[in-house]
């Protein structure tokens, strides 16, 4: 079932650069999933460049901006310029509301080439590989943003656009008005929304689909989060997933699947990543981590093919 694969390198999107087929989610160089400080997110970003993953993706809300300072501040430390060892993604459009402090969406062009200004300075950089909209104001039109992220590839602060989590009948909109080089959704063995059209129109249009979560937040892992770890994060105690009943119920519903994968003797993240690859050229796993030895489990799949 199980042989050498040739997926090591795609495209990203139809247009785009080649780089590794697994790339990297930096949410993970934030105290995200747990405590996460400059000198260990330094160490999984060196063992990106030894492991051929050259994708990298992150947000200026990464821990406020803290995943774009990190990654800036190892490009400084290498005498690099992120071109010659990363193709850098970032995001905007989650912002807070100015009067009441809640999370809210802005997509308006001042605000998207503000919020790019800012990463650009964090990176160290002068133009970024890919921009995404972060999530969609939903009261601006998709045409209008995509013309306004069209805007910004002209000025040189980007050489590619995207959207993060939109319906395939806004994606097709937006290609109208520009070409749409990734989208990024969350895509796993556990979860298979981006099936019901996505997927499909991704490849239709020659975008990407950029999979985050793709070890399912941990629980498609031969070590998933324990329990009362998830109570101690923000994130994870408010979760579904992370809360009893359902905890127990993922982990023994998983349970098979890395049994399965000892048996064929690799970690079950290698083959729940192994298993997108097997998706479509178009499908870009960006695992996250704060461990090197789990990077390069994740990265291992870039050597595993599968049979149908």
């Amino acid at each position: 079932m199980f042989s050498s694969s040739s997926k090591a390198t795609t495209t990203l999107g139809q247009h785009g650069p080649r780089i590794a087929s697994v790339g990297y989610g930096a949410m993970s160089l934030t105290n995200f999933y747990g405590p996460c400080d400059e000198e260990q997110a330094h160490n999984v970003l060196t063992a990106c460049v030894d492991l051929g993953i050259d994708h990298i993706d992150t947000s200026n809300v990464y821990g406020a901006g803290t995943s774009e300072s990190r990654i800036g501040a190892f490009l400084s430390k290498q005498g690099r310029v992120a071109g010659s060892m990363f193709k850098i993604a970032t995001k905007a459009g989650i912002t807070k509301h100015p009067d009441t402090g809640e999370r809210c969406f802005n997509n308006a062009a001042e605000h998207l080439e503000g919020e790019l200004d800012k990463s650009l300075s964090r990176l160290g950089v002068e133009c970024v590989d890919l921009f995404y909209v972060h999530r969609r104001e939903q009261a601006r039109d998709i045409e209008e943003v995509t013309e306004s992220l069209a805007s910004l590839v002209k000025k040189g602060k980007t050489n590619h656009i995207g959207f993060s989590e939109i319906s395939p009948d806004s994606l097709r909109r937006a290609s109208k008005i520009h070409h749409i080089a990734a989208v990024q959704s969350e895509y796993s063995l556990s979860t298979r929304a981006a099936e019901l059209g996505l997927t499909q129109a991704c490849a239709e249009l020659g975008t990407a689909l950029v999979a985050f979560s793709p070890v399912g937040r941990t629980f498609l892992t031969d070590t998933p989060m324990p329990y009362d770890t998830g109570q101690e994060l923000p994130f994870t105690k408010n979760n579904p997933r992370f809360m009893q009943p359902h905890y127990a119920a993922n982990i023994a519903r998983t349970e098979k699947f890395r049994a399965y994968a000892a048996d064929n003797g690799m970690a079950a993240a290698t083959l729940a990543i192994a298993w997108l690859l097997n998706q479509g050229g178009h499908i870009l796993p960006i695992p996250g981590t704060r461990s090197v030895d789990h990077l390069g489990e994740v990265a291992a799949a870039m050597s595993v093919s599968l049979s149908p």
